[in-house]
């Protein structure tokens, strides 16, 4: 029998830094797409300044288009937005089908200022925040612990510092956390070693792995992780994606098709429709072809 996983699809990650708006209808389309092939867990959207990320400022529209177009039958998903701020949390809560708020909490302190202007003393109470807010909201709470794979700014970094992170996170009772790889640096040794070196901090946290990657690395990276002990997946369908706080030259999410392909190698069972992702994948093309200028992937 497969082992269950849990695989969170990114199409927001994957659209945020597109150079042309995606339209609100295609982005409800495929967020649909996505929900009738299986996809039970969506980071979706996100509530920012369209100022800095334009593709997520209609936001609202797309899920009152997504949340009006599910067929009646069908298990709503879960549907993460992400927030960075206390104006992106009232957004968030106050729109239909945003099931889960997320946060990207960063442990490099230059990055943290790049993303969201805030010293780390701002961002550990804006989580306490969240937490307080989202269980009177009755939603959950997935927070991102950004740089935990290594930090590429010249500043401390170690397992010690991501562990520290846990231990605090898990005293505030946020009970998911995703360790991030935000530049896509690590290496599948790092990325083994650093989740099992953390076990211990996360006793009654579901710990998930966020990664970027280079596709010729993409597969032991996931193998690493599982082998590891961690059931929870971050990705995007093709590839696409990346952090566009992070640097220019952004290493994408690893490819969904990739995940599921690894998985399946360790006898883990994502249960996503196969005849319904190729539809999916069609729709992915063609944002990569019209949006991102990027190759068609297969």
């Amino acid at each position: 029998m497969s082992e269950a996983i849990k695989l969170v699809e990114c199409p927001r990650d994957a659209w945020q830094g597109l150079p042309d708006f995606i339209p609100t209808e295609f982005k409800a389309e495929y967020l649909k797409q996505l929900a009738l092939a299986g996809f039970k867990h969506i980071d979706a959207v996100s509530f920012v300044s369209p100022k800095h990320v334009r593709q997520m400022a209609d936001s609202e529209e797309v899920m009152a288009k997504l949340h009006s177009s599910l067929p009646e039958d069908l298990e709503r998903p879960e549907i993460i937005g992400i927030v960075v701020n206390e104006k992106g949390l009232d957004r968030a809560l106050a729109t239909p089908g945003v099931t889960t708020i997320g946060y990207p909490y960063s442990i490099s302190a230059y990055f943290r200022r790049a993303n969201a202007n805030m010293t780390r003393n701002e961002s550990r109470l804006l989580v306490e925040k969240l937490r307080k807010e989202t269980l009177t909201a009755k939603k959950d709470l997935v927070v991102y612990i950004s740089m935990a794979f290594g930090n590429p700014y010249d500043e401390p970094w170690g397992p010690e510092i991501v562990a520290d992170a846990l231990d605090w996170l898990k005293g505030i009772r946020v009970r998911t956390v995703s360790l991030a790889d935000t530049v896509g640096t690590a290496s599948p040794e790092l990325v083994g070693d650093l989740y099992r070196e953390v076990q211990d901090h996360v006793a009654g946290i579901e710990l998930g792995v966020h990664l970027h990657s280079r596709p010729e690395e993409a597969e032991a990276k996931i193998l690493a992780a599982y082998e590891a002990g961690c059931r929870r997946f971050d990705s995007a369908l093709t590839g696409l994606g990346g952090c566009p706080f992070a640097g220019d030259n952004l290493v994408g999410n690893i490819a969904t098709e990739d995940v599921l392909a690894a998985l399946k190698k360790a006898g883990a069972d994502a249960g996503i429709d196969s005849s319904r992702l190729l539809t999916v994948l069609g729709l992915a093309n063609e944002i990569r072809a019209r949006y991102a200028h990027a190759p068609l992937v297969n």
